[in-house]
């Protein structure tokens, strides 16, 4: 089982990843699983009873396409493709903002020590880091950071208006 960082703790992953390729057959006998958008797109009416259940999407794929079945999900993953490909920061704050999703955001693909911290003030809750990498040393890399400046996800107020307040 692989190791993940979910709620600022190593753990082991209970969810299984399923491939782009996956097709639905594997989707309703794989328990916790993760399935790519694509296929919630093509079997939405089969997949709505599976619980529990999560959803990936690549970089390319926007959140507003799922927004408005987000109930059906327990996990909404972001693949991050290479780790310069940034899109999915944005994705993750739509989801919390916005749409006002309650459940677990994962970062999964080419997540490294660097864009853990980031990625919590954007909304992630749980990363999948690179196989390479080690996850209880990336942990550490989510209180590199006392104060933050900007306003976010997980700090609504700047630094300036949370000094005069």
């Amino acid at each position: 089982m692989r190791a993940i960082i979910k709620n600022d703790q190593v753990i082991d992953d209970q969810w299984t990843l399923l491939s782009a390729e996956a097709d639905l057959d594997e989707a309703l006998r794989t328990e916790q699983a993760i399935i790519p958008f694509a296929l919630w797109q093509e079997h939405k009416s089969q997949l709505q009873a599976v619980k529990p259940l999560g959803v990936w999407l690549e970089s390319n794929q926007a959140v507003e396409d799922l927004a408005e079945d987000l109930a059906y999900f327990s996990v909404v993953a972001l693949n991050f493709p290479v780790f310069t490909d940034g899109r999915h920061f944005s994705s993750a704050r739509l989801l919390r903002e916005r749409y006002a999703y309650t459940g677990e955001i994962r970062a999964i693909g080419d997540v490294a020590r660097d864009q853990l911290f980031f990625m919590q003030r954007c909304g992630f809750d749980a990363y999948a880091i690179r196989a390479d990498r080690c996850p209880v040393d990336a942990l550490q890399s989510l209180t590199d950071f006392s104060v933050t400046y900007q306003a976010a996800y997980d700090q609504s107020l700047p630094l300036y208006r949370r000094r005069t307040a």
